[in-house]
């Protein structure tokens, strides 16, 4: 391919790729949806293609930007006018957390492990699952969380307030995950596998099994969630 038709395709590719990304709008780029991803990834293919083979005429091309972005356009007016099509294209939030409690079977819906849930609540300045009421899986693949009351930021109300107890750890530390107990962290807690059935004992739960998850927090006292999703 010659220099000068390289940089005829190059500049029509670009040309074309902005003008018809500001035409689809900001949502493409904004969300990060199943049907954005497709979209972005089989455009951006067009666009490359345009650019650099030769086999590919500059004519098609176009063509095939042109149609795409229509195909594109097109959806995300089906996306507005029917509730039906938004699902099939984009799918539903799913509730990861529900009252404080742990969705095991949305967990397992969305593909995703207490590790991942806790890195993306992590990224909400959120470091302790117990701090939390409702946390929810956007379609975006965003998380958003909602805290509980007593852990929401402090306001002028709540000034006179009582102080909250003594922190006996630095920072909440999970025990037991899916069942399983990480003798690590409790052994970085000094902490022993009798200390945890005491608490498990205290809280009416006779074996580990029935644990899903469990986290020793900062003021010593140990978050349980159970494996039975409680739907209210």
């Amino acid at each position: 391919m010659a220099i000068d038709e390289l940089l005829l395709r190059l500049a029509i590719a670009f040309v074309a790729l902005l003008a018809l990304t500001r035409l689809m709008g900001r949502k493409e780029i904004s969300q990060m949806t199943f049907f954005n991803f497709v979209s972005a990834i089989s455009i951006g293919t067009i666009g490359a293609s345009l650019a650099v083979d030769p086999s590919f005429s500059i004519r098609n091309g176009l063509i095939a930007l042109v149609g795409w972005t229509f195909f594109t356009i097109l959806l995300g007016f089906l996306d507005i006018k029917s509730k039906t099509a938004r699902y099939a294209i984009v799918g539903n939030p799913i509730i990861m957390i529900r009252k404080g409690q742990i969705m095991e079977h949305a967990l397992r819906k969305a593909r995703l492990d207490l590790d991942s849930l806790n890195s993306l609540l992590r990224k909400k300045n959120v470091f302790s699952i117990s701090e939390v009421d409702y946390a929810i899986l956007e379609t975006d693949g965003s998380l958003s969380v909602m805290k509980k009351e007593s852990k929401q930021p402090v306001t002028k109300s709540d000034m006179n307030r009582k102080q909250p107890a003594t922190e006996v750890f630095p920072i909440p530390m999970a025990v037991i995950l899916d069942g399983k107990v990480n003798d690590d962290h409790l052994k970085s807690l000094n902490l022993d596998r009798g200390w945890l059935n005491q608490q498990l004992e205290f809280a009416g739960i006779h074996s580990i099994e029935d644990v899903f998850y469990a986290e020793v927090q900062k003021d010593g006292t140990l978050y349980i969630d159970t494996n039975n999703d409680r739907l209210h």
